[in-house]
């Protein structure tokens, strides 16, 4: 069987970043399918965190009734990742009412209308596709296992909004992610996290708010910046007009107060039991950093010697090149991201490994391979302002 594989959609994005909407740009993913049995969207499918979820439902339509003519009678594969937890959480509220809930595999196969009625619908609009869903991931092949990914916080060093929430939970419950050893651990961490941020916006258009990007601006004037050409050995070669702000960031009174506070918050973070987190946000460290979380997630759900395909941090790989330590000798892949974010991207088209139109192909046999459709668009056609919304 051959599969597909694709993570960080975000149908629904209130900024418009989600280039699956487009009709135009989708029409390489679904030529794409013309040689696959099943496609697997590996979570974050919908950006639930950003308004209520009839909106990015609406917005999501007309790519799942795309999928299901593109498909036919073939098969798709749904997870749930942090930004579209909402999704699988009907289906874990009703197993926490069991007396004696079974313990939480890394494989729980499930049909739609069992799990939540917007994947029951969902499964409607993708007829005749032949809809399941697996949480937290699905073993694709015996030695390939794919995840979304977001446990891979609860390990994180870096100290973004995701990490420092998981952390706080991990904390007051008295749970800590060193002795983490089920999908149950984590699970018990990250579902409040999620379900309240779900339950804010689920009556009112938060946009970004609730997903951490002011951190971004922060990482930016800390030296840290996002974009891809510092990532991966292809360079630092940020636009003019970023360096600008970011030199501009840099000498302005509240950016040298930020660098100042930073190692202090660090370390209140660290003393409050909530860390470990460092000061590095680099580009560099962000991909070690995630990728070795990952790793850590991977053993401690004792997947052994598999391929773990993910994704949940957007920056695909490895790419050409990478052949560093942390990518665990090929055994991890990230199948990148679906969306259009001119922040971590750098001017030539294609280069940064945040650029969108990832996937993972997995066959019969030999590791999984990453291909990217969308490396001749330019940035005028993924802009979210060209998209028809």
């Amino acid at each position: 069987m051959r599969t597909l594989i694709i993570s960080d959609l975000h149908l629904g994005s209130a900024s418009g970043a989600d280039v699956l909407r487009s009709e135009r740009l989708r029409a390489p993913l679904l030529a794409a399918l013309a040689d696959v049995d099943r496609l697997v969207l590996l979570g974050d499918v919908l950006e639930l965190r950003q308004g209520p979820p009839r909106d990015a439902m609406a917005a999501a339509r007309p790519f799942f009734e795309d999928l299901g003519d593109a498909l036919g009678g073939r098969e798709l594969v749904i997870t749930a990742g942090n930004h579209d937890h909402a999704l699988i959480e009907p289906w874990l509220v009703g197993r926490g009412e069991e007396q004696v809930p079974a313990p939480l595999a890394p494989e729980q196969l499930l049909e739609p209308a069992e799990v939540s009625p917007a994947l029951a619908r969902i499964a409607g609009w993708a007829s005749p596709a032949r809809v399941r869903v697996a949480y937290p991931g699905l073993w694709v092949r015996p030695d390939v296992y794919a995840t979304h990914g977001h446990y891979l916080d609860c390990h994180l060093t870096m100290p973004t909004l995701e990490r420092l929430s998981v952390g706080v939970m991990s904390r007051l419950l008295g749970r800590p992610a060193q002795a983490f050893d089920s999908v149950d651990d984590y699970e018990a961490v990250s579902t409040p996290v999620f379900a309240w941020r779900d339950a804010v916006a689920r009556d009112g258009r938060t946009g970004a708010a609730l997903n951490g990007v002011g951190m971004v601006g922060a990482w930016r004037a800390l030296g840290g910046s996002m974009g891809g050409g510092s990532v991966g050995g292809s360079g630092n070669r940020l636009s003019h007009s970023h360096r600008a702000r970011v030199s501009s960031a840099v000498r302005g009174l509240r950016t040298r107060a930020l660098v100042a506070a930073f190692p202090l918050a660090v370390a209140a973070v660290n003393r409050a039991g909530i860390g470990p987190v460092r000061t590095d946000v680099s580009a560099g460290e962000l991909r070690r950093a995630g990728l070795n979380a990952m790793a850590e997630v991977a053993m401690r759900l004792g997947l052994g010697d598999a391929h773990v395909v993910f994704g949940h941090t957007h920056r695909a790989g490895a790419l050409p090149g990478e052949h560093g330590p942390e990518w665990r000798a090929g055994r991890l892949i990230n199948a990148g991201c679906w969306t259009y974010s001119p922040a971590f991207l750098t001017p030539t088209l294609g280069e940064s490994p945040y650029w969108p139109g990832g996937c993972v192909l997995v066959g019969d046999s030999g590791p999984p391979v990453l291909e990217r459709l969308l490396q001749d668009r330019t940035h005028a056609e993924l802009d979210h302002l060209e998209h028809t919304l």
